[in-house]
Parts: C-alpha cells; structure tokens; sequence
C-alpha cells in the first residue's frame, strides 16, 4: 500500500476499462463496484489507460483494477504503471482485460507473467460461427500452493463452460489453479498442455493478481469465480510483508 498523508486514511482503487466491448469492461468492472466499496475503497473509474501516466494519481492508489482487452498504451502510461506497481501499488484483473492487454508491450507482458495464446475451440462439426464455438467444458484445479493461500483456501476444484485461456508464462508467478488443454484428433497439439489459471506474482514493492477465468459477467457471477476475484483484488491492495 502506498503510503499517504494520515489525514486520508480511506484506501483509494482505481478502475481502468474499455478495449474490445466484447468482454463487456463496463458490466463486468461494474459489478465489483459495490464489494470494493463495502471494503472501504473509494472508487475512481477511467475510460483510458492514460491515467496510469499521471503520477500524482497513482501514487495515491493503492490497488488498480484493469478491464482493458487488447488495444495499446503509450510509452508513459506503461512507465507509469510499471511504477506504480514497483512502489506497492496492486495491480488485479481477470481474463483478456490483464492477460490479453496491450499485446504490442513485452514489458507489460513481464509485468503480468502470462499472456494470452488462444482460447482452443470444439471439434469443427459442432461450431456453429459465434462466440460459443470456444466455450468448453473444462476443469479449474487448485494448486498445492492454492490451497492454502488465502486467495483459494477452501475453493475446491471446479468447472466452468466458457473460454479456456492457454497463456504464455514465466517461473516468477506464484500459481494458485491450472487448466489442462487436453489432446484432440483436430488441435496440432500431441500432449497435454497445462496453463496457469489463477496466479499472483510479486513484482517491486507490489501485488499482481491474475484470474483467467472471466469472459463474460455470467462467469464472473460464478460464485467461485467471484470469491477468487474479490479476495484477488484485496490481496493485491495489501502491503507485502
């Protein structure tokens, strides 16, 4: 947590969305509005990722809360954020609005320790040419380490009918929940892939905090999806010891 003047005590978030409407970045963010208030956080909203450029504003946050697919940032925003989260700031998201952000940075994607490669599709015989071709059934499996860290602590194993993130990773994240893409007679795949699927990562004096899961408010209005996001983004705001 960034330290600040004792006159303000309140903790302070900041929430950055837009990018590709389809993963709806203003219901989706909109929908931990309420818990990030009911925390004690007072809430600003930015339609663009040039706030992360203003100092002043991010050394008074104590958490970010980024819904931005795709789309790009300059040079300075990503200086900014790269910053901010050096100097204890946390950073949180969920699927393509943190793991599938600014794909033209390799900065930012060391920043977030995974990136999106694809969300695999059903056998072509059943793709009907919408965006259900790439929702599947598919397994969140907890971690060791996921079940004791507080993120995860009593989530079990759990499905979920929605994309199934592949992403590019690192060693340097701390993962919480995986996904096996298994092998199919139509992917180039010949063994079994497994992916992060909820991960945290120490970066400076700061949190990163990354959920795959989330493409849609259905799948964040999972009871699962959204304890693991919510106790996300709190653990990300916290100090580390």
């Amino acid at each position: 947590m960034n330290d600040r003047a004792g006159d303000n005590p309140e903790r302070r978030a900041l929430i950055v969305r837009g990018g590709w409407e389809g993963h709806q970045p203003v219901a989706a963010t909109d929908l931990f509005v309420p818990f990030l208030r009911d925390q004690g956080f007072a809430v600003r909203i930015e339609d663009s990722n040039a706030v992360y450029a203003d100092a002043q504003a991010m050394a008074e946050t104590d958490l970010i809360v980024q819904s931005v697919t795709m789309s790009e940032i300059s040079a300075d925003a990503l200086r900014g954020l790269m910053d901010a989260v050096a100097s204890g700031t946390g950073l949180a998201g969920w699927h393509g609005g943190i793991a599938d952000s600014y794909r033209n940075s390799s900065d930012y994607l060391q920043l977030i320790g995974g990136q999106f490669a694809t969300h695999p599709a059903k056998a072509p015989d059943e793709r009907v040419n919408d965006e259900t071709d790439n929702f599947l059934p598919y397994t969140i499996e907890i971690t060791p380490l996921g079940r004791e860290h507080e993120i995860t602590r009593g989530i079990g194993d759990f499905d979920l009918v929605t994309e199934q993130y592949w992403v590019l990773h690192d060693d340097l994240n701390d993962v919480l929940a995986t996904t096996i893409h298994p092998v199919q007679p139509y992917q180039p795949w010949h063994r079994p892939v497994t992916s992060p699927a909820v991960w945290t990562r120490a970066w400076g004096s700061g949190r990163v905090f990354v959920a795959t899961p989330g493409h849609s408010v259905d799948v964040l209005q999972d009871d699962r999806v959204r304890s693991i996001i919510e106790r996300g983004m709190l653990w990300a705001a916290c100090e580390r010891a």
